[in-house]
C-alpha cells in the first residue's frame, strides 16, 4: 500500500523512527499523523503524548491491546495490520471531518478540551424518550428510539438515526453513555455504543443493525452485553 494512492491528503514527510517523527511535528504544522505503535525509540503512543498540541492522530499496529489506550488519548481511529486501502481512507475520511469540524467553528483544540460548545446534548434524558441538540441558535429533537448507534470522534460524538441521518455533538462518548438509559444503549466497543432495539445480528466480533450497518464487538464488553442482555432475551427451550 502506497500513501500516494490515499485520497483527499498530500504527504509531506515519511519518518523512520519516533524520534525523528516528534522532532519534524515540533518544527512543522501536520492535519493528519498516520503512525504504528510499534517504532524504533519513541513508539506511537510516546509521541502523541510528547506533543502537547498534537495534530489528529491515526494509529496503526499488527496488536489490537494498545488500542484502548489510543482511544483514552482521543485518536481518531486505530486500524489493525493488515490494513486494506480502503480501511485507511475510511480513517483518513474520517480525520478530515474532525478536522473540518473544528475549522468551521473556530474552535482550537484548548477551547474544545474545556468544554466550548459546537452542539451541547441535554442533561436529562434518560426517562425523557428524546432529547434536544443544539447548533448554533437552532434546536433539533432526537427521539432515542430513533438512534441506532453512536460513533466516538474524540472530544465530539457523532450519532447516528433511522435513515441515515447523521448528528455531531461536541461530548465525549463517555459523557454520552452517563446520560442514555442503559437498558436500551450498550457500550460494545471503545468507539460505539449502540440502540440494542436496532440490533439484528450479533456474531462473534460484530453486531449487524437493522439498517445493515455493522459495528465491532470489542472483547472487553461481549460478556456485559451476554450477561445484560442475551441472557435476559433469549428465547429459551424450557420456561425457568
Amino acid at each position: 500500500m502506497h500513501l500516494s494512492s490515499i485520497e483527499k491528503i498530500k504527504v509531506v514527510a515519511i519518518c523512520s523512527s519516533g524520534e525523528e517523527a516528534l522532532k519534524y511535528l515540533k518544527e512543522s504544522t501536520v492535519d493528519i499523523v498516520l503512525s504504528d505503535i510499534d517504532m524504533p525509540g519513541i513508539s506511537g503512543i510516546g509521541l502523541m503524548k510528547e506533543l502537547k498540541k498534537h495534530p489528529v492522530f491515526i494509529f496503526i499496529s499488527s496488536y489490537t491491546e494498545y488500542a484502548a489506550e489510543s482511544y483514552n488519548l482521543d485518536a481518531v481511529d486505530y486500524i489493525v495490520k493488515p490494513a486494506s486501502l480502503e480501511r485507511v481512507q475510511k480513517s483518513i475520511d474520517k480525520a478530515i471531518e474532525y478536522i473540518e469540524i473544528k475549522n468551521r467553528v473556530h474552535i482550537d483544540t484548548d477551547r474544545l478540551t474545556s468544554g466550548q460548545e459546537l452542539h451541547e446534548i441535554g442533561s436529562h434524558i434518560s426517562t425523557d424518550g428524546f432529547f434536544f441538540i443544539r447548533e448554533n441558535n437552532n434546536y433539533t429533537k432526537l427521539n432515542i428510539q430513533e438512534i441506532t448507534f453512536i460513533e466516538s470522534m474524540g472530544d465530539f460524538s457523532r450519532i447516528h438515526t433511522i435513515g441515515q441521518k447523521k448528528f455531531v455533538v461536541l461530548v465525549n462518548l463517555k459523557n454520552i453513555e452517563k446520560q442514555l438509559s442503559q437498558k436500551i444503549f450498550k457500550r460494545i466497543h471503545r468507539q460505539f455504543i449502540i440502540n440494542i432495539l436496532h440490533a439484528n445480528t450479533i456474531n462473534g466480533n460484530e453486531i449487524v443493525l437493522d439498517d445493515k450497518n455493522v459495528i465491532p464487538l470489542s472483547v472487553s464488553y461481549r460478556q456485559n452485553l451476554v450477561e445484560s442482555v442475551l441472557e435476559k432475551k433469549l428465547l429459551k427451550r424450557f420456561g425457568d
